[in-house]
């Protein structure tokens, strides 16, 4: 047998040896790949509302925030923060009226899936 060809055997039977090994660790799929599986899987079939580029950016950034252990549910006062952060781009005449539509005054329709929410409350003029 020709040195190559011993080389090749020995390196065929270690790869052989460590496969199970390696494969066994690989078996369980996280909790943060399953979900990311799912968001793609549901980018390609278009099911997201969004561009399909659009949907898999964000369905990538959320599985990395996930395996640092940084995407999770936020508590409710930081999602109230948030949404009303929003209104701050408004003429200052206008902000309350944006926050009690944010807060839930008035009514909505409409979903995020198609295109956005609609809220509306009227104010009666002084």
């Amino acid at each position: 047998m020709s040195r190559f060809a011993f080389r090749c055997t020995i390196a065929l039977a270690l790869a052989a040896a460590v496969a199970p090994a390696w494969s066994a660790g690989k078996g369980q799929v996280s909790q943060a790949q399953a979900d990311y599986r799912q968001e793609r899987a549901r980018c390609l079939r278009g099911d997201s509302g969004q561009a399909l580029a659009t949907c898999l950016k964000e369905a990538g950034a959320a599985y990395e925030e996930a395996r640092r252990g940084r995407l999770g549910d936020a508590a409710p006062a930081d999602l109230e923060r948030n949404a009303t952060q929003r209104c701050a781009a408004q003429p200052p005449a206008d902000r309350e009226a944006c926050r009690q539509r944010i807060l839930g005054a008035g009514s909505s329709e409409g979903s995020v899936s198609g295109g956005g929410i609609l809220r509306r409350s009227e104010t009666p003029a002084n």
